[in-house]
């Protein structure tokens, strides 16, 4: 989940967070620039992303994860998402493994595989080993897409059981983010 932006509800998001949290594992989302501009444009993007886990931790709420806006990830980045205890959801399309960053410190990460669309395609076929879904809030709000979603994660929950931890190799932070 994103935390609120200037203007918006504060305790109406917290609310809505805590609803989640007692789904699943929570998980941190940085749109870097507004709520709807998701890549840095200038600032501190590390820096947001303390101030974040801070506010969220503050409220009470425990984010497990992280996901950068845009699939953005620097150095700096990794390293406030590490620093934070999170493991990182930010990268597409590669196994789990675990990120070493310059300096040593391990950052766990369990890659995104699949969009709302995507999952509900591949979910009645030939999956990954690896399942890892992604939404935004706002799929909930539109019933087609909340009913794909919703259909699609009880199918994936049949063929599928949660992974307990990320696993995989380590592999250094510029073999993670390679572009």
């Amino acid at each position: 989940m994103r935390p609120p932006a200037d203007g918006e509800d504060g305790p109406r998001f917290v609310e809505r967070a805590r609803e989640a949290a007692e789904l699943g594992p929570l998980g941190h989302h940085t749109h870097w620039t507004s709520p709807t501009h998701a890549r840095p444009s200038g600032g501190d993007p590390a820096a947001r992303v303390l101030e974040e886990g801070t506010w969220l931790r503050e409220q009470g709420l425990g984010p497990m994860l992280f996901c950068g806006g845009g699939w953005y990830m620097d150095e700096q980045v990794a390293g406030a998402v590490a620093s934070l205890g999170y493991a990182d959801c930010t990268a597409r399309g590669r196994p789990p493994c675990t990120i070493r960053l310059p300096g040593g410190t391990l950052l766990p990460a369990l890659p995104t595989t699949h969009s709302v669309g995507a999952l509900a395609r591949a979910v009645l076929g030939r999956l990954p080993p690896y399942v890892h879904a992604y939404f935004h809030d706002y799929d909930l709000l539109d019933p087609r897409r909340r009913a794909a979603l919703v259909t699609s994660l009880r199918l994936l929950g049949r063929r599928r059981h949660a992974a307990a931890e990320p696993g995989g190799p380590e592999i250094d932070f510029s073999e993670a983010f390679a572009r």
